[in-house]
């Protein structure tokens, strides 16, 4: 009986020492319905970081595990991400494409001793609410104050605003009016669009009767956007000289072989082009593309999650595997690397990514594929809309 006994308690052991060895995460995200290819590229580019560093950060085995949320709802995000705190017993918790979802998630960050790590959601006030989320993504703010100098540098004096109502799409439009104003420009006429809005008919016209020069434009990355870009051509808004400006959601390089011709000459300010050309690029397209399997889905969520993965690696070497988000999220704080984007540095007092913004336009290439072409980079830029948000 002795010897059983000590037996048993040497495979309690051995069991918790084997399970103390693998580092759990969880990525909630749209892996299935009409944001499926976003969930994609989060996958893709995990599996890309992953795949050139390894699965193992000193002894620890990362293991990986996802949660599908095919559109913005936060009760059911809380609802997945206490799912994996409580059963999965993940130590990290990452992705999260829509920022409702990803606001809904913070309140349990604290009782549950794990970091967030957002690889999407673009609204400022994320990160104000809770000390243990870090951001590896962008925000509206920070993509759409720089194309605000691009419209004015273009002789564009007048502009009319169309956004998605949600979180980020107020944003981007408070980001370009601020700037465009800043620069003396004038938004002669705001129009925020409910999310699900897939005609966009009606909008080209007001678009048309507004007497403005151009157009700003946001909407998530997706369908709705492929939608707004084809109604703008198919409206005569383009034929008619009404310039198009918006950050680079609305170009993303998924969408440009269905938008084709009709996006060519869009400029869009945004944190990565697949066509940036870097070596750290080179290496990761090559890794991503294997991983998603058709380089032409392959988009910005895939970078997202690339540096996420980096951050969340850099976590577990402070805090030696163990469970303690405070020390894993202070580590991070200051760190700076080159990204697949260029370089990049967690803000210490934010906890937001400081990156180049690059001013991209749709060009076609001699092989006839479509790219976003940085054309201008706007370096080290933080998120105004910080400010904003407090």
């Amino acid at each position: 009986m002795k010897r059983f006994v000590l037996a048993a308690v040497a495979a309690i052991v051995m069991s918790t020492a084997a399970y103390a060895e693998t580092i759990k995460v969880g990525v909630v995200g749209p892996f299935s319905g009409p944001f499926a290819l976003q969930g994609k590229n989060f996958k893709a580019g995990i599996d890309a970081y992953m795949a050139i560093n390894g699965a193992k950060v000193a002894d620890n085995t990362v293991e990986v595990i996802y949660r599908d949320l095919p559109a913005a709802d936060p009760a059911q995000s809380k609802a997945l991400a206490q799912e994996l705190v409580v059963k999965e017993k993940v130590q990290y918790l990452a992705g999260f494409y829509f920022t409702p979802d990803a606001m809904a998630v913070a309140p349990i960050l604290k009782q549950a001793n794990t970091p967030l790590v957002i690889m999407n959601a673009a609204t400022s006030a994320i990160v104000t609410k809770s000390p243990l989320v870090v951001r590896t993504s962008f925000t509206t703010w920070q993509t759409s104050t720089p194309i605000a100098k691009v419209a004015h540098d273009d002789g564009v004096s007048k502009v009319i605003s169309v956004v998605s109502d949600y979180g980020p799409g107020v944003d981007a439009e408070n980001a370009f009016k601020a700037a465009f104003e800043k620069e003396g420009g004038k938004v002669v006429e705001a129009i925020r669009m409910p999310l699900s809005t897939n005609d966009f008919s009606p909008i080209m016209q007001r678009i048309k009767d507004s007497g403005a020069q151009g157009v700003f434009a946001f909407l998530p990355s997706g369908p709705t956007t492929l939608g707004f870009v084809k109604a703008y051509n198919e409206n005569g808004l383009k034929a008619a000289g009404i310039k198009f400006f918006a950050p680079g959601d609305l170009t993303q390089e998924s969408d440009l072989p269905a938008l084709g011709d009709a996006a060519l000459g869009i400029k869009t300010t945004f944190h990565y082009a697949v066509s940036h050309d870097s070596p750290e690029n080179k290496a990761f397209v090559e890794a991503a593309a294997k991983a998603i399997g058709n380089k032409a889905e392959l988009s910005f969520p895939a970078v997202g999650a690339y540096d996420g993965m980096n951050v969340i690696y850099k976590m577990i070497e402070a805090t030696g595997g163990k469970q303690d988000a405070a020390k894993a999220v202070e580590a991070v704080k200051g760190l700076t690397w080159v990204s697949p984007r260029g370089p990049v540095t967690i803000d210490p007092e934010s906890r937001h990514i400081t990156q180049n913004i690059y001013l991209r336009e749709v060009t076609k290439a001699d092989d006839g594929t479509y790219y976003n072409k940085e054309i201008q980079t706007f370096e080290k830029q933080g998120d105004p809309g910080l400010a904003a948000a407090k």
